[in-house]
């Protein structure tokens, strides 16, 4: 199978997967939204950011390292799967004994115990990191779409029994362990890795240079990514921080998926064609364009039938969800623009450039967000647009000196597709104006049908050669089954 087979190949499991997964995830989000209170999912995003840290030191660098490796062994492999195991165990105690401050840190004692055991998953998610990566490595996300799926389903139905015996919070912590102990169970049984030595100080070494800066930058923009919880959620109140957690969710749902997609594939496959320059920039510049041609029309589409979607599936007691929703999609469109970008620096083994940028992103957003914080969460929201649009600025800037393919010649790419999806938008909008104020279902059935014919009519129209190409993408894929 040649490299385009199976980057297509990959494209579209990798596709199945996060939208198979996520859609499940999102119904089953839905429901226990309907039974829950913004103050119970205030109390879960409360703890993100210290379950998202530790994560990031659980991985610390090494997944990507690993990847990118082109001689990786089994020696290479074993050591990544026992420092993970070390740093899981690790995170887990430091969280056990750092709980009573950060109930203390928010004022909210029962977040002691919730923050202990749903800090468990660490441990849990270490023992399936290295089958999760072969996977990725040979392109398997047919295997991985099925281990997320059945995972999902079945943490999703746990935490939906709970929700309905009374249990409120817990039930978010269940479905979180269930879900991450269901998919590491599945690794084990499908994927037949075993490891065969212990760990390694060379390969160790080897990795350590490489993975090293990836996680001073990952931790940087984890801690970045997740400050907007902790501050919102000791700053306003956890049924605010309840709000905006749901509204960046539905918001990540289109956006972080595609970029999950995108990301998942393009590093692995990227990076075959790493020496050679031409076929690398026509690959990145194919794979950004590719990724705003979807995001785009979803994110803005959303924006625009936000106020009947929160009303009809989370009911009014979320209607302060709204607004913050329609802000926050317009900077998280751009989300898969950054990632692939910054995946290239990682392609070309340019993890200090990666960790720069980096620092630089983040100073800079801390100061915005702590000039917004005094005006209120509507502020805080519009700040991540200036925050996004600088970091745009930033992430194409080593992409034009590596690849002559900076920020201007991005926006030539961008541009007609978010003209088209600004213009989609305002069709939906215009849509559900017209429709009676309380027939929620019928205004998105009507918004998102008119809206969707535009957008695809308007691209057989005006974008053939994008569309030509998929179309002759599934012709061979047809024609191969």
């Amino acid at each position: 199978m040649s490299l385009k087979q199976k980057t297509f190949k990959g494209v579209i499991w990798s596709a199945v997967e996060r939208f198979s997964t996520q859609g499940v995830q999102f119904l089953f989000g839905i429901l226990l939204a309907r039974l829950l209170t913004p103050n119970d999912y205030g109390m879960i995003a409360m703890l993100t950011i210290f379950m998202a840290v530790s994560q990031t030191f659980i991985d610390s660098g090494f997944g990507n390292a690993l990847i990118r490796k082109p001689d990786r062994n089994e020696a290479d492999k074993a050591t990544v799967f026992f420092f993970n195991i070390f740093m899981g165990a690790a995170c887990y105690g430091v969280i056990f004994l750092a709980a009573p401050l950060v109930a203390q840190f928010y004022n909210m004692p029962q977040l002691k115990d919730i923050l202990r055991v749903l800090a468990i998953n660490l441990i849990i998610l270490a023992f399936g990191s290295i089958q999760r990566l072969n996977l990725t490595i040979d392109l398997n996300f047919k295997t991985l779409a099925k281990v997320s799926l059945i995972g999902a389903v079945v943490g999703g139905v746990a935490g939906l029994i709970c929700a309905y015996n009374g249990l409120g919070v817990w039930s978010l912590v269940v479905q979180q362990m269930t879900t991450m102990s269901t998919r590491v169970i599945l690794f084990w049984m499908l994927v037949h890795w075993r490891p065969k030595f212990f760990f390694c100080k060379a390969s160790f070494k080897n990795m350590f240079g490489f993975g090293s800066k990836l996680l001073i930058s990952s931790l940087i923009n984890t801690l970045y990514e997740n400050i907007y919880d902790l501050i919102i959620g000791k700053v306003f109140s956890a049924g605010t921080l309840g709000n905006y957690s749901r509204a960046s969710h539905f918001a990540n749902f289109p956006s972080s998926n595609i970029n999950g997609i995108f990301q998942r594939v393009t590093f692995p496959v990227l990076s075959k064609i790493q020496n050679d320059h031409e076929k690398l920039r026509t690959g990145y510049l194919k794979f950004l364009n590719m990724s705003t041609l979807v995001v785009f029309p979803l994110m803005i589409g959303l924006s625009a039938i936000a106020k009947p979607f929160i009303l009809l599936v989370l009911t009014d007691k979320w209607v302060d969800a709204i607004l913050i929703l329609q802000i926050i999609c317009f900077a998280q469109m751009w989300y898969p623009v950054h990632s692939i970008n910054l995946n290239m620096l990682q392609v070309l083994g340019r993890s200090d450039l990666f960790l720069k940028l980096e620092i630089i992103k983040k100073i800079v957003g801390i100061i915005i967000l702590c000039v917004a914080i005094p005006h209120g969460i509507i502020a805080i929201c519009y700040s991540q647009w200036v925050s996004t649009c600088f970091g745009l600025v930033i992430n194409t800037y080593y992409s034009g000196k590596l690849l002559n393919a900076g920020l201007l010649t991005q926006l030539k790419m961008y541009i007609p597709t978010l003209l088209n999806s600004l213009v989609m938008g305002a069709i939906c909008i215009g849509v559900t104006k017209l429709l009676p104020e309380q027939e929620y279902a019928l205004q998105l059935a009507l918004g998102i049908t008119a809206g969707a014919v535009y957008y695809i009519a308007s691209n057989c129209i005006f974008n053939r050669a994008t569309v030509k190409e998929l179309l002759e993408l599934l012709n061979k894929k047809k024609n191969k089954s």
